[in-house]
């Protein structure tokens, strides 16, 4: 069993305001913590990973295929792998939550 400790994996700024933690990584998933300020955007962007994910604090607006969609606190989400999409911070709070990714994404291009 690995465990990725929240007080020893730091954050990485992969765009201003965007705030990614690389969580723990298995054969078939890994997930990882974000953490984005009020106007930031994660710009369009896409991956062979199929991305799950939860939103638990604020309200994340995707934009996926020219259409958005806005999850909020307590809401989950699927993204097919090689979907483009991008997401925004529309309100005046903080957004947090989580992504999986199948495959395992353990070391993603914003580590670099």
């Amino acid at each position: 069993m690995d465990i990725a400790s929240s007080d020893e994996v730091e954050s990485t700024e992969a765009v201003p305001g965007v705030h990614l933690t690389q969580g723990a990584a298995g054969e078939e998933a890994s997930i990882q913590r974000f953490y984005i300020e009020p106007g930031a955007e994660v710009p369009e962007h896409d991956h062979p990973h199929e991305q799950v994910g939860t939103v638990t604090a604020g309200a994340l607006t995707f934009v996926v295929d020219g259409e958005e969609r806005t999850v909020h606190a307590g809401d989950t989400f699927a993204i097919p792998g090689g979907e483009p999409h991008a997401a925004v911070n529309e309100g005046d709070v903080p957004v947090e939550g989580f992504d999986v990714f199948a495959p395992p994404r353990p070391n993603p291009d914003w580590e670099e």
